[in-house]
């Protein structure tokens, strides 16, 4: 099957470049995408002292049998805070497919963000698939989960979202000064990013609320993960808060399936998993006897659906399929998959511009938030810089019945270098302006792709199924026109460079698999369908009173839980990371007050 995507809107001097660019392959798409969106070139930071702690070992150093009070399965942003919290009522063992992100420069050092991303070997910390939608996205594999691949913004979720899901407030916001303490920032706020300020409130976002944590209409500074020095601190710092004694991680330790007893007043209860280490060896970890003591899925919005599966609760005629043993027909398992969509902007600066990831936003009345990131790089170099290893997701996404074959040379991408230089001038400053619909409320749906726990499930998203979320997503992009023809920005836009020409940059990279059409330049809406990212927020798959219970209890099950990002039903804030690092600690308190 052919690669070509149908006609571009282009001027005719455009069309000679544009028709070398029709076959870029995965690893020139994921690589661009992450230029574009996150522009950096950060020199290089001094990192403080990394955490060291005693109880964090690789599996291959695991008992075949050991014992537990709480089995977590997951170590990333919710599972880290999670069972360092439970350890200081129980004993824990928190398994983790990953590695540590310490003594890693693309996980710590701000820099290399995109690199991060763009790194898809085997035991990278981003593991990149691409939906059914033609979307490519980046699932995390590393202590520390999304924390330690994301943009780093640090945002807290709005209360209505709290008295939403019935949490607790005051309990809420003790658990997120928890996590403040270890990973929450104030970052700096240079010309740019003053700019991009103003522009938003000269667009009508109103008021300025200054720097905070808090979610807010109007416009705001938020938080970082990111130190002083350009340091990442990840969910995994959390682990300081662990009691060692009690606390027990297992690295490289991929989980097999959920161990399940007879059933007891109907239900099946979890006793054990089984997990694998990076030789191969397969361990069991089991409960302890005790009413209270559980196994708990912390494993994202791909993983903990993922897993229950193939320990046989989901849908029976889907793991029938797979043969799969059913120990619970739960036809809501995978459901609800939904990713906020993210459309973007990249406006090329005659003046450097000072690095920066998300830091002012636009918290707009319609539901759609403004970010922006800028920075300056040498894009052939950074593409020189791009491990081979990305040439291994070529044909997973060829392989896909539902996107376009994707065939390229070293020449094509040379020729978008080009490309991307003559429109710009020559010049590789600037910045990205960008627009997430809040929600969203087009959701799709997660499903098994082989047996085997270290691969990606399939997952379809549906963005802009929803008309709502399309007519949010063109009235962000509205609102980001009107900041670039602001006047506090004009000093970082090319003079003569027409906002038509800055779509038609976006236009005319592929920066997802999905085709485009002849009017995707002149449409805003057929912009924002044809032109789509994601922001890495996706969620669903186990949502609560489908799947779990308020309590986050697996329903028709004992001695089970989810606690992460799979339980939600909408995005909380414009990041989630601080919301779903709070969750941890939150139910982790809850769980030892039950215990006691």
């Amino acid at each position: 099957m052919s690669s070509y995507f149908p006609l571009y809107f282009v001027s005719s001097s455009q069309k000679a470049h544009l028709n070398q660019l029709m076959d870029s392959r995965w690893s020139w798409r994921i690589a661009l995408a992450s230029f574009l969106v996150f522009t950096i070139s950060f020199p290089s930071c001094s990192a403080d002292k990394a955490p060291q702690y005693s109880f964090v070992k690789p599996a291959t150093v695991a008992p075949l049998v050991s014992y537990f009070d709480y089995i977590v399965v997951g170590g990333g942003t919710a599972g880290c805070s999670l069972a360092a919290t439970l350890s200081n009522g129980a004993t824990v063992l928190l398994l983790e497919r990953g590695g540590v992100p310490y003594g890693n420069k693309n996980v710590e050092d701000i820099g290399s963000f995109a690199n991060n991303l763009a790194n898809i070997s085997p035991n990278s910390p981003s593991q990149g698939f691409v939906s059914e939608d033609g979307v490519l996205n980046a699932r995390a594999r590393v202590l520390g989960g999304g924390s330690a691949i994301n943009a780093g913004f640090y945002t807290r979720a709005p209360r209505d979202f709290v008295t939403r899901v019935g949490w607790d407030y005051a309990l809420v916001n003790q658990s997120y000064e928890w996590v403040e303490r270890k990973v929450a920032f104030e970052p700096p706020m240079l010309q740019f990013q003053t700019a991009v300020k103003d522009g938003l409130l000269q667009a009508g976002i109103q008021p300025y609320n200054g720097f905070t944590f808090d979610h807010i209409r109007g416009t705001k500074f938020g938080g970082t993960i990111f130190d002083r020095n350009g340091r990442r601190h990840t969910a995994a710092d959390l682990l300081e808060y662990a009691d060692p004694r009690r606390a027990t991680v297992y690295l490289y330790a991929v989980a097999q399936k959920i161990l399940f007893s007879n059933r007891e007043q109907g239900k099946p209860r979890a006793y054990g998993v089984i997990f694998k280490d990076s030789a191969g060896i397969f361990h069991k970890a089991l409960l302890r006897p005790g009413a209270n003591n559980e196994i708990i899925l912390s494993a994202g919005a791909l993983g903990s659906p993922q897993l229950l599966m193939l320990s046989g609760i989901g849908p029976a005629a889907e793991l029938s399929l797979h043969g799969i043993d059913l120990v619970l027909d739960q036809p809501q398992v995978g459901q609800g998959m939904a990713d906020n969509p993210m459309n973007i902007l990249f406006v090329p600066s005659p003046v450097g511009v000072e690095t920066s990831l998300i830091q002012a936003v636009g918290i707009t009345e319609f539901d759609s938030f403004i970010e922006a990131a800028s920075g300056s790089n040498n894009i052939r170099a950074f593409m020189q810089n791009l491990p081979s290893a990305v040439e291994m997701l070529t044909s997973q996404a060829s392989q896909s019945s539902d996107g376009p074959k994707v065939i390229t040379t070293q020449g094509d991408l040379e020729r978008a270098i080009e490309y991307m230089h003559s429109l710009l001038n020559g010049t590789v400053h600037g910045g990205v302006l960008l627009e997430k619909v809040a929600g969203p409320k087009s959701s799709g749906y997660l499903h098994l792709a082989t047996l085997d726990p270290n691969d990606n499930p399939s997952v379809r998203f549906n963005y802009f199924q929803d008309p709502e979320d399309l007519e949010k997503c063109v009235m962000g992009m509205k609102t980001i026109l009107q900041v670039i023809e602001s006047e506090p920005f004009q000093q970082f836009r090319v003079p003569g460079m027409s906002v038509q020409s800055l779509i038609n940059i976006v236009v005319n990279f592929p920066l997802n698999l999905r085709p485009r059409h002849f009017d995707t330049a002149l449409s805003l809406e057929q912009f924002c369908i044809d032109t789509v990212l994601t922001i890495w927020h996706y969620h669903g798959g186990c949502q609560v009173n489908k799947v779990v219970d308020r309590d986050y209890k697996v329903l028709g099950t004992l001695s089970l839980r989810v606690i992460d990002g799979s339980t939600f039903y909408d995005s909380p804030g414009t990041n989630p990371q601080a919301t779903v690092m709070m969750l941890g600690r939150y139910m982790g308190q809850r769980i030892l007050t039950e215990r006691r």
